[in-house]
């Protein structure tokens, strides 16, 4: 997605592009099948008796989210990109410039865009809708990192809080030519220069490294230690309760990507076809990565596992997937894969219950991907004669999106720990969340309780399939 996207029309009357328009449509619409993906994908590997909630928490970001984007989400990130107004201190824009998308529409109907400034128009309405699927699945992935714990009301709360003091001001500094951008008063500019009002090192997120995917994890993580680990946590197996359904999410994912990453060039051109292709080399490459660790770690190579690979493959191409070649993503995908299976251990070991580790594959996958893009862009990457400096902007854009949602999501955490709390009770986390909170079970079975049908099994693992700590049991 490039820095400043939309340019002030042009003075001739503009004429829509619509082979350009279909590409957008298409692309927003496969964005969002990726929240009810992501539904699958989660309530799988949630134990049976809160799977409904696992999911309800996907649906009930979507439903908060759509709302408050178009009321002040779009004017908050790009408000003032269309007519050069300004922003508050590169954070974010004025959230009543187009409050209720109200300044979008005219005579002749919704107003055009220019991406690139170069004659094809796309109508701004699409763009909207496209932001909006990224704003609504970046808060739907912290949800994993609380599963079978938390209070419905409190998850809506936070959605439409933190989406608005966290999300838009960061979906602005990176896209919206705010601080994190290539912008003159961003602070690459600040730090190597600009030319012409553009930094001479431009940072590198295509379609959300540090916007969706540090953003959430680091999130996840904040919320993780606010709420408190599980009963059971570490003593008991918390196994996935339907695989089937773990891989089915998976690949909802991996085709919505496509969307999510090649969309964000804006039209169906050259560009778009190698993000395409870069998307699919890391996320083959990763689910390779995370199987042969789990192979020797664990002794098996899981089908959640094939399935958390294909994901931690998606994050870390996300932001490079514009600025690298095949073997490039390749490489980028096989260490995402890698480093995401040994991170989902670290919870036992750190003590914090990230359920569905969201901090392993999303934080650390997603910090690899933005950073690894100053080592194998093709431009400007270490690798290849760039130097450093597309290193340095890159783990500066990364460290700065850690620090802004860390502190964010800490503030808010606590605000909505001291007034609506975030545990259900004791009683209601054992029985289960669905029947208590939403008088639902996913599964009527005979004589199976939903609170004990998939809790329980043979070999204690992980989410993802690796083994609990020594003593644990089944």
């Amino acid at each position: 997605m490039t820095t400043a996207a939309l340019l002030p029309l042009a003075a001739e009357t503009p004429k829509i592009n619509e082979a350009a328009t279909a590409f957008m449509l298409v692309a927003a619409s496969m964005v969002l099948l990726m929240t009810p993906g992501l539904a699958l994908f989660y309530g799988g590997m949630t134990r049976a008796k809160s799977v409904l909630n696992m999911i309800m928490m996907s649906f009930g970001a979507m439903g908060v989210v759509g709302v408050i984007y178009i009321l002040w989400g779009y004017s908050m990130s790009f408000g003032n990109l269309q007519d050069g107004s300004s922003d508050v201190g590169g954070v974010f824009a004025n959230p009543f410039h187009l409050f209720g998308l109200s300044g979008l529409f005219g005579q002749d109907g919704t107003r055009l865009v220019d991406p690139f400034g170069v004659g094809v128009f796309i109508p701004e309405t699409i763009y909207v809708g496209f932001q909006l699927t990224f704003a609504v699945i970046t808060v739907a992935l912290i949800s994993g990192a609380i599963a079978d714990r938390v209070k419905f009301g409190t998850w809506m709360v936070f959605a439409g809080i933190w989406v608005t003091l966290v999300y838009f001001p960061l979906a602005h500094m990176v896209w919206g030519g705010g601080l994190l951008s290539g912008a003159a008063n961003g602070l690459s500019a600040k730090l190597f220069g600009a030319t012409d009002g553009v930094a001479n090192v431009l940072p590198i997120d295509f379609a959300g490294g540090t916007v969706v995917h540090i953003n959430a994890g680091m999130a996840g993580l904040v919320l993780a230690l606010l709420v408190g680990k599980r009963f059971g946590f570490g003593t008991q197996a918390m196994r996935p309760q339907n695989v089937p359904i773990v891989m089915l999410g998976a690949g909802l994912l991996w085709f919505g990507w496509f969307g999510f990453n090649a969309g964000s060039e804006l039209a169906a051109d050259g560009l778009a076809s190698t993000v395409w292709l870069n998307t699919t080399a890391a996320t083959c490459a990763a689910m390779l990565g995370w199987l042969v660790v789990e192979r020797f770690r664990d002794g098996h190579a899981t089908s959640v596992g094939a399935a958390s690979g294909v994901v931690a493959g998606l994050v870390a191409i996300t932001p490079a997937c514009g600025a690298l070649s095949p073997v490039g993503s390749l490489v980028l995908g096989v260490v995402a894969g890698a480093l995401a299976a040994l991170a989902v251990g670290l919870k036992y070991r750190l003590g914090y219950d990230d359920s569905l580790d969201v901090v392993g594959v999303h934080l650390v996958a997603g910090l690899w991907g933005t950073i690894g893009a100053g080592l194998l862009a093709t431009s400007t990457g270490l690798f290849y004669g760039g130097g450093v400096k597309q290193l340095a902007i890159q783990t500066i854009i990364a460290l700065v999106s850690v620090l802004i949602s860390g502190v964010g999501t800490t503030v808010i955490g606590l605000a909505l720990k001291a007034t609506l709390g975030w545990r259900v009770s004791r009683d209601v986390e054992s029985d289960g969340i669905d029947a208590a909170v939403h008088g639902e079970t996913a599964y009527d079975i005979s004589g199976v309780s939903g609170g004990r049908f998939g809790s329980g099994g043979a070999v204690p693992t992980t989410a993802h399939g690796a083994k609990t700590p020594e003593g644990a049991t089944a």
